[in-house]
């Protein structure tokens, strides 16, 4: 057993997507080193036919001991989308770090794909990260630092030769061409923002992770990984000066067994084992994030 060393204590995260999966598990892991962490989806309670809300990531929080405030916003309404900052500001007294992780994918050949999907793609993966690490740098920069991390996606690297099933029949075009894009989105505005002490990362599956918004499309006997070591990765990448860790697109296996970083449960509590990387994982990875 290994107690947490509180990396963010004092801090306040703002996690989108935070109702389940990947979202819900780095709120998690935040709040279990210490900061106040601010829960962000679309509603409180069930609404739709996924399982999980904001209530119960919250509640989830409070049993391990952690803080959490739950604000619900719709990002395709840029009502909300823009007013979510400003507000989760108000809520708790300021904002350090903004994990942009929400998103829906939807996968479709781009011959077939309705323009409202394509359009909806680059909402949830380009623009929404886009406009919320707008609002969020003026409060970072008058807190002297701050840490924003979008969430990427391995098939913004190019597809491999020759191609494979998922590659000619997955539909992943436009998705895949959105994460591309975050990556480049990220390289840029961590040059911005290096001088203002604001570090500004990316992470993403070195495989696939099961989620309830994802896997409809991974087949039932596909090896995924857990989630507990892209979620330490994202800590990794939320707590040290921008001089020493920015403009990084890094990956949950890779970036962990280079670093020789610890990873533990999302209560911080029980080390696991170290990151094995796959035989099947994509070989362009770049294991330091460079």
């Amino acid at each position: 057993m290994t107690q947490t060393s509180k990396k963010l204590a004092g801090k306040v995260a703002l996690v989108t997507g935070a109702s389940r999966g990947i979202g819900r598990a780095i709120a998690q892991r935040f709040a279990a080193e210490g900061a106040t962490v601010v829960v962000s989806a679309r509603s409180l309670e069930q609404t739709a036919s996924l399982p999980g809300t904001l209530a119960e990531t919250v509640e989830l929080i409070r049993q391990s001991g952690g803080q959490a405030i739950p604000l619900a916003a719709d990002l395709e309404l840029p009502a909300e989308r823009d007013t979510l900052v400003a507000r989760a500001v108000a809520v708790a007294g300021g904002l350090d770090i903004l994990v942009n992780n929400a998103g829906f994918a939807e996968y479709c050949d781009v011959e077939t794909m309705p323009f409202s999907v394509f359009e909806r793609t680059l909402d949830h993966y380009l623009r929404v990260p886009f406009a919320l690490s707008q609002a969020a740098i003026p409060q970072m920069r008058a807190r002297g630092a701050g840490w924003i991390l979008n969430l990427g996606s391995v098939t913004a690297l190019p597809p491999l030769r020759p191609y494979g099933d998922f590659e000619r029949l997955g539909g992943i075009a436009i998705y895949a061409a959105a994460k591309a894009a975050i990556n480049r989105f990220t390289q840029s505005l961590a040059a911005e923002l290096e001088a203002d002490n604001i570090a500004v990362n990316t992470v993403g599956p070195s495989t696939a992770i099961r989620t309830p918004g994802g896997g409809r499309y991974i087949p039932d006997d596909y090896p995924t990984e857990p989630v507990e070591y892209l979620v330490e990765t994202a800590l990794a990448l939320c707590h040290l000066p921008a001089r020493d860790r920015t403009g990084l697109i890094t990956h949950s296996l890779h970036f962990p067994l280079v670093q020789g970083l610890p990873v533990f449960t999302l209560d911080g509590i029980e080390r696991l084992p170290a990151p094995v990387i796959p035989a099947w994982a994509h070989p362009a990875i770049e294991p330091t994030g460079a």
